[in-house]
C-alpha cells in the first residue's frame, strides 16, 4: 500500500477501536447501534453523524486496521533494502504488536484468514519483498510456490500472534522463533537466518490510538 487512508475524525477513531473491540469479543461481523454507542461511549446520533453506512463498518474497519498497519511498517522499513530482513522484520512486528495492542491482535487473528477484505490486505505486502526475494537469488524457492509460500507466513504469524495473546510465548520468543523457521524455508542458512530474526524490530505502539485506550498488559 503506497497511499494512506484519508484521516478521520476523532469520532470515528473512537468508533472504530470500540468496533475493534466488539468484532473482536463477539467474533462476528455485525453489531448493532446501541451496542457500539455504548461501548464508544457516545450518543446513538454520533454514529449515525460519523458512519454514514453502518452495514458496511465491519469491511471500513478491517481495511484501515491492515492498511495502517503495513503503513507503519514500510514507514519504519524504508531504509531497508534486504527483502530477507524486511520479511523478519514484517513478521515480528505484527507479533510485537499483538502484544502491545491485544484487542487489535485478537481482532487480526479472529477475522484475517477468513474475510477477503484482510486477507488480501495480509498478503500483499510480503508478497511484494518475497517476489523481490525470489527474483534477486536471496530465497531459493520457485516463483510459483508464491501463494503456498504466504500461506505458510499469513497462518504462521498468526499463529505466532495467538500464542502471544494466550500467554504461551513472549512476542520476541514468538516472533524470532517464526522468523528464523520461514527464513530458513525460504533458503537462508540456518545461522544467517537466526542472525537476521534476532535483530528487534521497531515497535509501533506510537502510532497507535486503539493501543491507548485499549491496552491490557
Amino acid at each position: 500500500m503506497n497511499t494512506r487512508m484519508p484521516a478521520s475524525s476523532p469520532a470515528v477513531l473512537k468508533i472504530h477501536d470500540a468496533a475493534i473491540r466488539l468484532f473482536a469479543e463477539r467474533g462476528a461481523q455485525e453489531i448493532s447501534i446501541s451496542e457500539l454507542a455504548g461501548a464508544a461511549g457516545v450518543a446513538r446520533g454520533t454514529i449515525y453523524n460519523n458512519i454514514p453506512e453502518p452495514e458496511t463498518l465491519f469491511d471500513e474497519v478491517a481495511s484501515r486496521v491492515l492498511h495502517d498497519m503495513h503503513l507503519q511498517i514500510g514507514e519504519r522499513m524504508t531504509h531497508l533494502e534486504d527483502p530477507a530482513q524486511r520479511l523478519a522484520n514484517g513478521i515480528r512486528m505484527f507479533i510485537r504488536h499483538a502484544h502491545e495492542d491485544p484487542w487489535w491482535g485478537r481482532f487480526v487473528v479472529r477475522f484475517a484468514r477468513n474475510d477477503d477484505t484482510m486477507r488480501k490486505l495480509m498478503d500483499e505486502p510480503p508478497s511484494l519483498d518475497i517476489s523481490r526475494g525470489i527474483q534477486t537469488g536471496r530465497f531459493s524457492v520457485a516463483a510459483e510456490s508464491l501463494p503456498s509460500i504466504l500461506s505458510l507466513v499469513g497462518g504462521a504469524t498468526l499463529a505466532a500472534m495467538q500464542s502471544v495473546l494466550f500467554g504461551r510465548q513472549t512476542w520476541r520468543e514468538a516472533g524470532e522463533q517464526i522468523a528464523e523457521l520461514i527464513l530458513r524455508a525460504l533458503g537462508l542458512d540456518p545461522d544467517e537466518a537466526h542472525n537476521i530474526s534476532i535483530i528487534e524490530p521497531p515497535s509501533l505502539v506510537q502510532g497507535s490510538k486503539s493501543t491507548r485506550r485499549s491496552r491490557t498488559r
